[in-house]
């Protein structure tokens, strides 16, 4: 009986410490896929993490990559941004998340691969489409990082010609162009550079469809995008259009 009473104090105590569904997440997490995995954490814990592939992916809560690509842990070294942007190297007094995460991953960890990944209806590369065709059109956020952040795509938005079509084409058209601009800003790093020149390191582009969940990879020899899996995918959803 007192141990019950510790329990419910206990539980009482930390009501409101997380959002109640990180809580209930959690649970479920400790009954199921912790329960399966023990080993895989606690193997995890006492050698550290030895993830073949890095992902560059979107902040946009309906990619997830882990789910995507039906990782376990310590499969996949991730980092998200605001339309999954790759910054060029730049070496001055500023802070780089990004490139200080490329850094990590490259020499630290000596990842094999970087996938930098995209995805349909990006509200990043929407902001900036519309800031380029519509007159007067605010930007995305009146603070002080939005907008510079995705000036980023202005290269990429340049080799991609004018939209000339409606909004929505040219802002998936503006988010295939983005990903071979990040993956060319990759190159710009010396060590990345020297990694791939020697084999050991490649560089990947890809795009997900969000409503069809079809993935497409960039084949840089025709500098186009190709379905993954696309005879699993047409059997999964019977058609292969995103």
């Amino acid at each position: 009986m007192r141990r019950g009473s510790s329990d419910y104090a206990a539980a009482e105590k930390s009501k409101g410490l997380l959002p109640e569904r990180l809580v209930q997440g959690y649970e479920a997490f400790l009954s199921a896929r912790f329960a399966q995995e023990q080993d895989r954490f606690r193997q995890l814990a006492a050698a550290g993490q030895a993830p073949r592939i890095m992902l560059i992916g979107c902040c946009d809560s309906r990619v997830p990559p882990e789910v995507i690509f039906d990782a376990g842990p310590g499969e996949l070294f991730v980092v998200r941004n605001i339309a999954n942007l790759v910054p060029p190297y730049e070496r001055d007094g500023g802070q780089h998340g990004i490139s200080a995460a490329l850094e990590f991953g490259v020499i630290a960890l000596g990842v094999e691969h970087i996938v930098v990944i995209g995805h349909a209806q990006c509200g990043g590369v929407a902001a900036f489409a519309r800031s380029e065709t519509a007159s007067g059109h605010k930007p995305l956020s009146a603070g002080d990082f939005i907008g510079k952040w995705i000036s980023l795509i202005g290269r990429a938005a340049a080799r991609a010609g004018p939209a000339g079509e409606p909004i929505e084409n040219y802002v998936e058209r503006l988010a295939l162009a983005s990903v071979r601009q990040s993956i060319e800003n990759l190159r710009s790093f010396p060590w990345i550079c020297e990694r791939e020149e020697q084999s050991k390191l490649r560089l990947h582009g890809a795009f997900f469809g969000i409503a069809r969940g079809l993935l497409l990879a960039l084949d840089e020899s025709s500098g186009e995008f190709e379905p993954v899996a696309a005879a699993a995918h047409q059997a999964a959803l019977g058609n292969g259009a995103f």
